[in-house]
C-alpha cells in the first residue's frame, strides 16, 4: 500500500516531486495545503490531489497523512518541520533545512523526541550518479583525492523571487550553493577550516558567493555559485592520478561521468532516475522500518555547521 504524503504549500518545486510520486507504487500524496483555501483546492484539481486545506496547521491535522514535505521558503523550514514532528508526522524538508547549527539541533531533536524521521531533501544524493561517483572515489580510481571543485548558478530576473530576499533566508549560498558545499562534504568529509566571499545585491542577500573548504589530509574544496550569472553546474574530483568531472551533477538529467587518467577519458553513462522519486522512495521505506534513511542528523547538522561558518567568514 503506498506511503501517505502531504506537502506544505503550492510551490513551484512541488511539480519536481509530483512527477516523481507518480512514478512510484509506494508514495502517494493525498494532501496539498495552502494558506489560502481557494488555492488549495484550485491546485488539488489541477494535480489530482484527494484533499486541499486552507491553513498548514489543518493539514498537520489529518490523521490520513502519514508524511508531509514542506517546500516553504527557507526562513519557515525549521518552524514547520518541528511544528509537522511534534504533530507526529515524518518529514522531508527541501534544502537547505537552515543556515544556523542551533536550529538544525533543534529540529532534529525534536525528530527524536517524537520517534519521528527528518531528512534534508537533496535529491541528487539519491541518483545512480552520485552514487557512481562515491564508489569511484573511495575505490581511488584517480588515486587520493586532493581536491573538490564545484559550481552552481543561474540568474534570477525578478526581483520578488523568494531567492532574493533576505527575511526569507534568500541568497546564492542557501538557494544553490549549498549543493556545492553538501557535495564537496560528501566526497572529503567535514571542512576543518572554510573561507567565504560574497557580493551583496540591493536586496541585502548575497548574489555571488564563493568559498573555499579545507577538509583533512590536506584535501581542498573550492565553489562559486551565483544568482545573477549564467547557468552552471559542475563538479570535478581531481586526485592523485586524474581527475572525474561531471558537467549535470546536480540535476542529474543527463547522468554522464568522465574519468581522466593522463590523455584518456573513460565515459561512465548511467539510464537516467527521477531523484525526487527515489527521495520519496527512501524515506518512505525508511518509516516502515524497510531502509536505512540516505541523509539523517549528523549530515543536516555539518550541512548547517558549515554553511553557518561560510557566512560568518564572508560577513567579518
Amino acid at each position: 500500500m503506498p506511503f501517505a504524503w502531504g506537502i506544505l504549500s503550492t510551490a513551484r518545486i512541488n511539480r519536481h516531486v509530483l512527477a516523481g510520486a507518480r512514478k512510484s507504487d509506494r508514495v502517494d500524496i493525498v494532501a496539498v495545503a495552502s494558506r489560502d483555501l481557494a488555492r488549495a483546492e484550485s491546485y488539488a484539481r489541477d494535480q489530482g490531489i484527494e484533499q486541499a486545506y486552507g491553513g498548514y496547521d489543518d493539514l498537520l491535522a489529518d490523521p490520513a497523512v502519514e508524511a508531509v514535505y514542506i517546500p516553504l521558503p527557507n526562513s519557515m523550514h525549521v518552524e514547520w518541520a518541528i511544528r509537522a514532528l511534534e504533530a507526529g508526522k515524518h518529514v522531508l524538508c527541501e534544502k537547505p533545512l537552515t543556515r544556523h547549527l542551533s536550529e538544525a539541533e533543534r529540529a532534529f531533536d525534536a525528530a527524536d523526541r517524537m520517534g519521528c524521521h527528518l531528512m534534508e531533501a537533496f535529491m541528487y544524493r539519491h541518483n545512480p550518479q552520485t552514487a557512481r561517483l562515491v564508489q569511484l572515489v573511495a575505490d581511488k580510481a584517480v588515486g587520493e583525492l586532493e581536491r573538490v571543485r564545484t559550481v552552481f548558478s543561474f540568474t534570477v530576473d525578478n526581483p520578488g523571487n523568494v531567492r532574493l530576499l533576505a527575511e526569507l533566508d534568500g541568497g546564492a549560498l542557501m538557494d544553490v550553493g549549498c549543493y556545492c558545499v553538501n557535495g564537496s562534504r560528501l566526497l572529503a568529509g567535514e571542512p576543518e577550516r572554510v573561507q567565504g566571499e560574497q557580493v551583496v545585491g540591493a536586496a541585502g542577500v548575497d548574489v555571488r558567493f564563493s568559498g573555499s573548504m579545507e577538509f583533512a589530509d590536506g584535501v581542498t574544496g573550492e565553489f562559486e555559485c551565483g544568482l545573477d550569472l549564467p547557468s552552471r553546474d559542475e563538479l570535478e574530483v581531481v586526485g592523485s592520478d586524474g581527475s572525474i568531472f561531471l558537467d549535470d551533477p546536480w540535476h542529474c538529467r543527463t547522468p554522464v561521468i568522465e574519468l581522466r587518467r593522463g590523455a584518456a577519458t573513460e565515459r561512465i553513462e548511467l539510464e537516467p532516475a527521477d531523484s525526487y522519486q527515489l527521495e520519496l522512495e527512501n524515506l518512505s521505506d525508511a518509516i516502515r522500518g524497510e531502509a536505512t534513511p540516505l541523509l539523517g542528523r549528523e549530515d543536516a547538522l555539518g550541512q548547517a555547521r558549515t554553511i553557518e561558518a561560510l557566512y560568518r567568514s564572508a560577513e567579518t
